[in-house]
C-alpha cells in the first residue's frame, strides 16, 4: 500500500474506534461552534432532535466546557474529569490541525462508562499518591525535633537555670549559641528549644560542620545550581538552609566553619537570603539559627580564626551546658534514666546500681560527660547478668583515678601543721593540677603536636583545645604542627 492508502485506512480505523470506544464525541471549529456531534453524545445531553446542534456555540450546548482553552493554546488536554448533572465524565480534548500545522478546530471525546479501562492507571496513581504521602510523613518526622527540654535530665541548680534560659530562648525567635564540652547534650538542648518554639511544626535541620569536607560544605549548606561543579546534580541541589525554611537550622560545631563560608552564613542571619553555589540569583529564606560549639569562639575571634561580626550575630542568646563533673549531684538521676533507656532498647529490666558503684562513678572526672557515662553503663549492662551493677562492673571500664595525697598515718600534734604534706587543697584544684600536668606531659611526648597529644590522652581534638584554653596553655606552648 502507498502512504496515502495507509493514512486513509488508519483514519477510518481510528474513526470507527472513536465511535465504538467513546461514549460521546464532537468537534468544533476555530470560532467555538459545533461542527459535528455523534448520536451518543446527543443522547447523553438529552438532545430531543427538534433543533440543530451544528452551528451553535459550544458554551451554550455545554455551559462548563473547556474546549475554548484548546483553541487558545493549540495543546491537548488528554485527561480531565468534568461534571454533567450528577455524573462525573472523563474527557479528552484534542486540537485538530491541517497538514501545515494550522489549527482548524478541536475535538472532544467522553469516556463515560469506560472508566474500568482506566482502572490500572487509576490504581497506579493512587498507589503512587499513597507512597508520596508516606514519604512526606516520614520526611516530616525525620526533620521534627527528636527531643524536648524535659528530656534534659538533671535537678541541680545549674541544670534548672539552664532549662529556664532555654525555655526563654524558645519564646524569642533569635539566634542561640550553645557552648559546652563534648557530650554535655548541646544537640538535645537545640531540639528542645525548637520543639518549644513557634516553629515546632516546621523542619528542624541539623548539620555537623566538622563532619563535612570543606570543599562540599558550601553546597551542603547553601545549595548549588545545576552544573555548578563537577559531579553536581543536573537539577541542582537544595542546601540545608532551604530545607530548614520556616523552621530551625542547627549548626553543630560552628567553630569549625571555614572563614570564607562565615560570610555567607552572616548574610543568612542579616538578610535572610542565600545565594546557591554557581547561581546568579538570591533566594529568600526564613530560618532560625541555633549553633553549638565545644570551642572557645571568643578566643578564636581574638586570634582571627572566627569573624567577630558573625560571633555577635550568633551569640544573641548564649547558653552554656555545664560539664558533668560540675553537677555530680545529678549523677544518680542520670544513671537511673540511662539504665532505663538501655533496658527499654534491649527489652530487659534495668539493673540497680549499688552505692559503691555510684561512688566510683562519682569519683571519675567524665571528660566525655553524659555521652561517656552512657557508654560506660551500656558496657557494664552488656557484661553483667545479674540484677545489680556493683563496683566490680564499672571499675574495669574507668581509668585509674588520679591519686590524692593521703593523710599521715600518725596525726601531728595539735596546733602543729604537717611539715611534709603541705596545706590541704580543695579536691577540684588537685584534680585540675593533675590534668594540667598530664596535658603538658602529652605535649612533650608528642613533640608539641596537639593532635597527637590528644590521641595520647584518649580525647578528641576539640576536647583537647578546650582543656588547653581552660588551663591557660593556648599561648604557653608553641607547636610546630597541628
Amino acid at each position: 500500500m502507498t502512504e496515502a492508502e495507509v493514512r486513509r485506512y488508519a483514519a477510518r480505523a481510528l474513526s470507527e474506534l472513536f465511535d465504538s470506544l467513546y461514549e460521546g464525541a464532537f468537534a468544533i471549529d476555530t470560532g467555538g461552534r459545533v461542527t459535528w456531534m455523534n448520536h451518543k453524545f446527543k443522547a447523553l445531553i438529552g438532545w430531543n432532535g427538534t433543533e440543530a446542534i451544528e452551528g451553535q456555540p459550544i458554551d451554550e450546548v455545554l455551559p462548563h466546557s473547556q474546549m475554548n482553552r484548546v483553541l487558545e493554546t493549540g495543546r491537548a488536554d488528554l485527561l480531565d474529569i468534568v461534571p454533567l448533572g450528577r455524573r462525573q465524565l472523563t474527557v479528552s480534548r484534542l486540537p485538530l490541525l491541517k497538514e501545515d500545522g494550522s489549527l482548524i478546530g478541536a475535538m472532544g471525546v467522553i469516556l463515560y462508562d469506560r472508566l474500568n479501562s482506566l482502572r490500572p492507571l487509576v490504581d497506579r496513581f493512587q498507589s503512587l499518591q499513597s507512597e508520596l504521602d508516606t514519604a512526606r510523613k516520614e520526611l516530616a518526622r525525620s526533620r521534627a525535633a527528636k527531643y524536648s527540654l524535659a528530656m534534659y535530665v538533671g535537678a541541680s541548680a545549674a541544670v534548672r537555670t539552664l532549662k529556664l534560659k532555654a525555655r526563654r530562648a524558645a519564646e524569642r525567635d533569635v539566634p542561640v549559641l550553645i557552648t559546652g564540652e563534648t557530650g554535655v547534650g548541646k544537640e538535645l538542648l537545640a531540639h528542645g528549644i525548637h520543639a518549644a518554639s513557634g516553629r515546632a511544626g516546621k523542619p528542624m535541620v541539623r548539620i555537623n560542620v566538622s563532619a563535612i569536607p570543606e570543599g562540599l560544605l558550601e553546597a551542603e549548606l547553601f545549595g548549588a545550581a545545576p552544573g555548578a561543579y563537577t559531579g553536581a546534580d543536573r537539577k541542582g541541589r537544595e542546601g540545608k538552609v532551604r530545607l530548614a525554611d520556616g523552621g530551625t537550622l542547627f549548626l553543630d560545631e560552628i567553630g569549625d566553619m571555614p572563614v570564607p563560608l562565615q560570610t555567607k552564613l552572616l548574610r543568612v542571619l542579616q538578610e535572610q537570603e542565600i545565594e546557591p553555589l554557581g547561581a546568579n540569583t538570591v533566594i529568600p529564606v526564613d530560618v532560625r539559627v541555633i549553633s553549638a560549639t565545644s570551642r572557645d569562639l571568643k578566643a578564636m575571634v581574638e586570634a582571627g580564626q572566627f569573624r567577630a561580626d558573625l560571633y555577635y550575630r550568633l551569640n544573641v542568646l548564649p547558653l552554656h551546658a555545664p560539664p558533668l563533673r560540675d553537677r555530680r549531684e545529678d549523677l544518680p538521676l542520670l544513671c537511673d534514666t540511662l539504665l532505663e533507656e538501655i533496658a527499654t532498647r534491649s527489652g530487659g529490666v534495668p539493673p540497680a546500681l549499688t552505692t559503691a558503684a555510684l561512688d566510683r562513678l562519682a569519683a571519675h572526672l567524665w571528660p566525655g560527660n553524659v555521652r561517656e557515662l552512657r557508654n560506660v553503663l551500656e558496657q557494664a549492662v552488656a557484661e553483667t547478668d545479674g540484677e545489680t551493677l556493683d563496683v566490680g562492673a564499672v571499675v574495669p571500664l574507668l581509668p585509674v583515678p588520679v591519686p590524692v595525697p593521703a593523710p599521715p598515718l600518725i596525726p601531728p600534734a595539735q596546733g602543729v601543721p604537717p611539715s611534709s604534706a603541705g596545706p590541704v587543697r580543695p579536691l577540684r584544684d588537685v584534680l585540675a593540677a593533675a590534668e594540667r600536668d598530664a596535658i603538658r606531659a602529652a605535649l612533650a611526648e608528642a613533640g608539641g603536636v596537639r593532635s597527637q597529644a590528644a590521641r595520647l590522652l584518649g580525647i578528641s581534638r576539640a576536647q583537647f583545645y578546650e582543656k588547653l584554653a581552660a588551663h591557660g596553655l593556648m599561648e604557653g606552648d608553641r607547636t610546630p604542627a597541628e
